[in-house]
């Protein structure tokens, strides 16, 4: 398991929860927040600006968010910023969440990771998850703040402790490495099996190592091919070789050659190798194989329209 750090890996972690963040705070009765509930950008943009000259600050936060996401206009990155910074200086915690992840990377505003950093502690002491996140693995990088894991390992609790996903499994990490927390493997199993039933995929993979290993928790070979095939099936590589194993030896699930050789194969495309499997296989038939060729394709068609 490996803790997620550097300012790339910040923003894909975040990007999608930034998203809507700020109609997210407004009242369900605010028509600007209504319209866009509603779908209706347009007059949620006209509604947003009545209540924005009334100096309302989540309504300088949701008309960031409708140029950040181009709903209804064009999108522009500058306008939300500016827009975004209007609400964080009156103090809205989504638009401060919002502009700092504009600023770590320089989209519609100068690129300012200090400054960013800044307003993720501030959003961050108000109790926003995300923020909390991020904060953390900015003491984890050791770029923009002198690394402190100690103090990583405190936001990280923070955000984990309010269901932020990516938080536990990396709190997780923490615990079974030591790193900033005592090193302590049934803390590290509790958070990582959190995650896991979030369906985090790296996190139903290493939950369910720990249970094969009886790592932190009791040994339990049918919840681990549990969390494996939920791993498998959101398209993890690892999880998907090992499933093959399973299948293969017959551990945990009922021994199936046709369907070892599909999780193999679907690995295997993924890069992850296993000579001993491709000797394994190597003795099915002609037609086996190809049936097993054909079912590693269907999965792949059937998860691509998903």
């Amino acid at each position: 398991m490996t803790i997620s750090c550097g300012w790339k890996t910040l923003l894909l972690a975040t990007a999608v929860l930034a998203a809507g963040a700020g109609a997210a705070t407004a009242a369900p009765s605010d028509p600007a927040f209504a319209a866009f509930e509603r779908g209706q950008y347009l007059t949620a943009l006209k509604e947003a600006e009545k209540a924005a000259t009334r100096g309302e600050p989540e309504a300088h936060t949701l008309i960031g968010e409708i140029y950040s996401r181009g709903l209804g206009v064009a999108r522009n990155y500058s306008k939300a910023a500016t827009w975004y910074e209007k609400g964080a200086k009156l103090g809205d915690v989504n638009a401060q969440f919002a502009l700092a992840l504009l600023l770590t990377e320089g989209r519609g505003i100068g690129k300012d990771r200090v400054r960013a950093a800044k307003l993720f502690e501030t959003a961050a002491e108000k109790g926003h998850a995300t923020a909390q996140y991020n904060l953390a693995l900015v003491y984890i990088d050791g770029r923009v703040r002198k690394q402190d894991l100690k103090e990583a390992a405190h936001w990280l609790t923070k955000a984990a402790e309010q269901g932020n996903v990516q938080a536990q499994y990396d709190l997780g990490a923490l615990y079974a490495d030591g790193k900033g927390v005592g090193r302590d493997l049934r803390k590290s199993a509790e958070w990582t099996r959190r995650a896991a039933d979030a369906g985090l995929s790296a996190a139903e993979l290493e939950y369910a190592i720990m249970l094969f290993k009886g790592r932190g928790v009791a040994k339990d070979q049918d919840r681990a091919a549990f969390y494996l095939k939920s791993a498998a099936g959101k398209g993890n590589p690892v999880a998907q070789n090992r499933l093959a194993r399973l299948y293969a030896h017959g551990v945990a699930l009922k021994a199936d050659m046709m369907e070892a050789a599909k999780w193999h194969m679907l690995a295997r495309a993924a890069g992850v190798s296993d000579f001993q499997l491709d000797f394994m296989l190597s003795k099915l038939t002609e037609a086996q194989r190809l049936a097993a060729e054909k079912a590693a394709e269907d999965w792949s068609t059937q998860r691509a329209l998903r």
